[in-house]
This record gives C-alpha cells, structure tokens and sequence, in this order.
C-alpha cells in the first residue's frame, strides 16, 4: 500500500506540474530506453546479461519528475521479461552562477517483492575543463549511510565530420561506513567503484542515439574480496535513445 501512495503521489505530482506549465507554454517531456549487456549500478552487478530501461520525464522551470524501470530480458535472475525495479524521482536544478550549477531531490527505489528504499541528494557542477561534478546520496529509509561520487566528462571536437560524437567519461564513488555496510558487508569509509565510459552520440531524426561502452572495476580490497564471483572487474555496453517533446 505504501508503495502505490507513492506512485499516486508521484503521478498527480507530474500531471499537476505538466498542467500547470502547458498554460505557460514551458513544459517539456522526455522518453527514454536503454538496453545494456548487463545492469550494473555503484558497482554492483545486479544482472549479467541483457536488460531493457525505460524511462518517462517531465522538466518545467528547473523541476524535474519521472520514474524508471528496469526488466530483465532473460533468465539470469529467474526474473525473465519482468521488471525488477522502478526508481521514482524528483530533481531541481539551477544556476548559482554562469558557470557554477546545482542539483537538489529525492529518488524512491522500489523492487517488486523486496524492501524499498528512498535516498536524497544534493551536487554540484562546474561548467569548465572536463565539466566536473559532485553528487552526494543520503539513504533516509532501509539503508542509511552516504554514498557520494565525483565525475567528469569531455566530448571530443578534432573531428568535425564524423558522424557522430565522441564522449568520455569517469566516476569515482565513495561510501561511508554505513553505505558499505548494507551493500558491501565492509564496515569501513572506503573507495568503492571507479567507471570509465565511452559514448558516440548521433540523431536519427527527432531521436537522440547514444551506443556507448563502460569499464567498473571495484578498488578497496575488502569490498573486493566481499564479492564472491567475477564482478570485481566488469565491461558492459549498450545503446541509449531519447526522445523529448
């Protein structure tokens, strides 16, 4: 009961923002689907084959409001065709200065059949070299605990004629003791993930396509010794497409 409260407050939340904002004329909306090799998150690998992510968003005057799934496309996880999670999320952004940005929200994690969980986050964005940005997750539900991540991004221009573009990518993630507790069974403030991606963005027509590829590797010993297969070191890839009106 409490998890359809929530989808229904998040649904009146998104219709009344969209409809307040189509009588300004400043509404947009967003829908997404992403299909990757495999589903990996703070370096977690939650499905190591195929999954398909849809999404669906609404953005008016710096505030943002969506939900997410994922559906795991085989049997790795018994759980073939199903979705396995739906994120719901709430984001304002804005400018402190030209140069300076930051983002404020709320996202609800829930997992059919499991315990659902609600984080809160706050970061930050310079608009300079490698873009930098800084994000910091507070667990206010199951998990307790901070997790934040520090990122950067730079998209290639030395070849102005090609196709598409080229963007690369890197993410660090940090969690406190805990965080690692919960998801990692370390309780210790330690390093947990470093992401490396690479993303070739082209159009066709009014939707944006976006194959890219990704290297996670686990860097604090105990959390790596705490996981008891391969996925110490993961390469995953896939496409992205959006289309927003």
């Amino acid at each position: 009961m409490k998890q359809v409260k929530v989808v229904l407050c998040v649904a009146v939340a998104l219709l009344g923002m969209g409809t307040a904002a189509w009588a300004q004329g400043d509404v947009s909306y967003e829908v997404t689907g992403d299909l990757f090799s495999k589903y990996v998150w703070r370096g977690h690998n939650y499905s190591d084959d195929w999954v398909l992510q849809p999404g669906f968003s609404a953005t008016s005057q710096g505030l943002t409001g969506g939900i997410w799934g994922n559906m795991d496309l085989t049997n790795e996880n018994g759980e073939d065709w199903e979705f396995t999670e739906y994120d719901l999320y709430v984001d304002y952004s804005g400018q402190v200065t030209d140069m300076v940005g930051y983002s404020v929200g709320g996202i609800y994690y829930y997992f059919p059949g499991r315990d659902a969980t609600t984080e809160v986050y706050a970061g930050v964005n310079v608009d300079t070299i490698a873009r930098p940005s800084l994000t910091v997750y507070w667990d206010v539900d199951e998990v307790g605990g901070f997790y934040a991540n520090l990122a950067v991004e730079h998209s290639l221009e030395y070849w102005p004629d090609l196709p598409f573009g080229i963007d690369l990518g890197a993410s660090l993630g940090w969690g406190d003791s805990g965080y690692n507790e919960d998801y990692w069974g370390v309780d210790d403030n330690e390093l947990n993930d470093l992401v490396l991606s690479a993303a070739f963005p082209f159009e066709v027509g009014p939707v944006k396509v976006t194959p890219s590829i990704h290297y996670v590797t686990l860097l604090d010993s105990d959390i790596r010794d705490a996981v008891r297969n391969d996925d110490t070191d993961m390469i995953y890839a896939g496409v992205s497409c959006a289309y927003g009106f």
